[in-house]
This record gives C-alpha cells, sequence and structure tokens, in this order.
C-alpha cells in the first residue's frame, strides 16, 4: 500500500520505517465500509495472511478494470479492492471481489513512526464506478 503505508519500504533503514496502524472494528458490526476507505482482510486464497488495500467498489457497484476496459458487478456481500500502487499489488483485480466476511476491520489513524501520526485519507476512485 505504498506510499499511503510505510513510503520508505525500500530503503535500508529497516523496521524503525514501518508504519504502525489503528485499525478500527465497529464498523464490522453491519459491515459500514465507504468507497475509499483502507481496509485489513484475509486472503481468500490463504486464510492465515492479511491484506491492506483500499475500498473501490462496495456491494452491487459495477467498477470499471484498468487492464481490459471491462466492467465488473460487485456482488452483494462482497467488495472490491485495491493497492494505493497498482504495478505492484495482488487484489481484486487478481482474485476478484473480496467477501466482507475476511474484512478483519478498516485502517483509521498512522500511529507510529511520530513524524506520520495522523488520519488515513480516504481517496475516493469515483471515475472507476459506472452506473451501468
Amino acid at each position: 500500500m505504498a506510499p499511503t503505508f510505510n513510503p520508505r519500504a525500500d530503503s535500508f533503514v529497516g523496521s524503525l520505517s514501518d508504519d504502525y496502524v489503528l485499525v478500527e472494528k465497529f464498523c464490522l458490526g453491519n459491515y459500514k465500509f465507504s468507497h475509499g476507505d483502507v481496509i485489513v482482510f484475509r486472503s481468500p486464497h490463504n486464510h492465515k495472511e492479511k491484506h491492506v488495500k483500499r475500498i473501490i467498489g462496495s456491494p452491487v457497484d459495477w467498477i470499471g478494470t484498468h487492464s481490459s476496459y471491462d466492467v465488473v458487478k460487485v456482488l452483494d456481500g462482497h467488495c472490491w479492492v485495491e493497492g494505493d500502487n497498482p504495478s505492484s499489488s495482488m487484489e481484486s483485480r487478481t482474485y476478484g471481489p473480496i467477501p466482507l466476511g475476511l474484512v478483519q476491520g478498516r485502517i483509521t489513524h498512522i500511529v507510529w513512526p511520530p513524524q506520520r501520526l495522523g488520519a488515513v485519507k480516504r481517496n475516493i476512485y469515483a471515475d472507476r464506478l459506472s452506473s451501468s
């Protein structure tokens, strides 16, 4: 999810540059997520792995894909997620919509390191949504 998290991950500074985040879980009660939210979810292929991605599409949205110019409908009970660095990201373009039951929480703030302390920005990609 660089550059949103760990923007200096390619440097040799080591783990001191890693971002620590606050994960809010109250959103799980009724699956209250919005476009642009950054979520933590279990991988649909390996439930031991956790991934961090941004919600691009909510249930029943139509999403325009970058690579094939197709439009995909997000099924009810699922969301479409993508990373902020699409050239090196495993996401819904790879494994399809994510079942909301795999979502572990929403990342709301960076809490470490101190110079990066603050709320996580919700980037909304309205140009990717279609009314088809």
